[in-house]
């Protein structure tokens, strides 16, 4: 009972106390690192726009500073038109599967599970498949966050109620179920998609995950979703960490076990949804950024969910990057550079989670 206490103390401790997960030395590294990335994103590309040259006409937009641009129209435009929206939505969507990612692990206690893993993308990508190839919407209205969504919820549902009907929450068994699922709605979204094959290279290049934007329109839709997500997420950092001690000692501890799972479950699927409806699909930053937080600085949530939020959107700025310099002229898709660095990370953290044990 001893032990309970503590950890009742430490897990419900006062406000100013339980914001203390992310140490200032980190939250300066996290801050510098997802800076560093978004002027690398907005300097760097076919036309080399120069890192100075972009953060004087960045410094110049901010009142009262006095620094003026050396950009001439054109430039003005590649940065602000082309780049500026490319970066901004792979901040959102790193940001957002990453902590998805990190949102899944937690509360089903597997440090395998993933949006991916767990189908939530392959529903998302068959929702917005079907809204793609029946050219739904109309008159500015954009279904495919909708869609995505519903997809995504009943893939995660399938996989939850699979994986629990033959073996519990086990590491094995919800991993099994998530992959059976995930193929199953795969399979339907190829068959949608080639029942119109006007949309085949539409639907294709998305799948392969991409961050092409209309401007800023595409991040001004996705963004409410990843900031309300976001907030629920982090507002339930440190449930997290109760309920890693299991469901019956959590709910002894005053914790509503289903409600918190329900709620977590639903925020981190909605801001995948949208992510996945403008992004594609792209593999593996929910496994890949928060298990390299947790390398740094520990397993606590209080520290792991905002880092791989700052972290996540910094490192797919430079996937980013990397997917559209690697074999300039041309651009390798996102999701093939993230898969490329992915799988062995995957396969690192499955043997380590082997060796442990679920």
């Amino acid at each position: 009972m001893a032990s309970v206490g503590g950890l009742r103390g430490r897990l419900f401790a006062p406000p100013e106390r339980a914001l203390r997960g992310v140490s200032p030395r980190w939250s300066a590294a996290a801050g510098a690192f997802v800076v560093a990335a978004a002027l690398l994103g907005l300097a760097l590309g076919p036309v080399d726009l120069g890192l100075g040259a972009v953060a004087r006409e960045v410094l110049s937009h901010v009142p009262f500073l006095g620094v003026k641009s050396s950009f001439s129209a054109t430039q003005d435009a590649i940065l602000w038109e082309l780049r500026a929206p490319r970066v901004a939505l792979g901040l959102l969507v790193g940001a957002m599967l990453a902590a998805a990612g990190a949102s899944y692990q937690g509360v089903f206690r597997n440090p395998l599970a993933d949006p991916y893993l767990l189908g939530a993308a392959a529903g998302a990508g068959l929702g917005a498949t079907i809204v793609i190839v029946s050219d739904l919407g109309g008159a500015g209205l954009d279904l495919r966050p909708v869609a995505a969504f519903a997809g995504a919820m009943l893939g995660v549902g399938l996989a939850y109620v699979l994986g629990s009907s033959v073996g519990g929450r086990q590491t094995a068994t919800l991993i099994l179920a998530g992959v059976t699922v995930a193929s199953f709605l795969t399979a339907l979204q190829t068959y949608v998609q080639q029942r119109s094959t006007d949309s085949v290279q539409e639907v294709y290049s998305w799948i392969l995950g991409r961050l092409e934007t209309s401007g800023w329109t595409d991040v001004l839709i996705v963004l409410p979703y990843v900031v309300v997500s976001a907030v629920v997420l982090l507002w339930h950092r440190r449930l997290l960490d109760v309920l890693a001690v299991g469901d019956d000692e959590a709910a002894s501890l005053g914790v509503p076990v289903a409600r918190v799972r329900l709620v977590v479950v639903g925020a981190a699927t909605l801001g995948t949804a949208a992510a996945v409806a403008f992004s594609g699909l792209i593999a593996f930053v929910g496994i890949i950024v928060p298990h390299a937080i947790r390398l740094m600085v520990g397993t606590s949530y209080r520290a792991v969910l905002p880092l791989s939020l700052v972290f996540g959107a910094g490192f797919l700025v430079l996937m980013d990057l990397v997917s559209r310099t690697v074999v300039a002229p041309a651009q390798l898709p996102i999701g093939v550079v993230t898969a490329f660095l992915g799988a062995p990370f995957f396969a690192v953290v499955l043997r380590r989670t082997r060796t442990v044990g679920p």
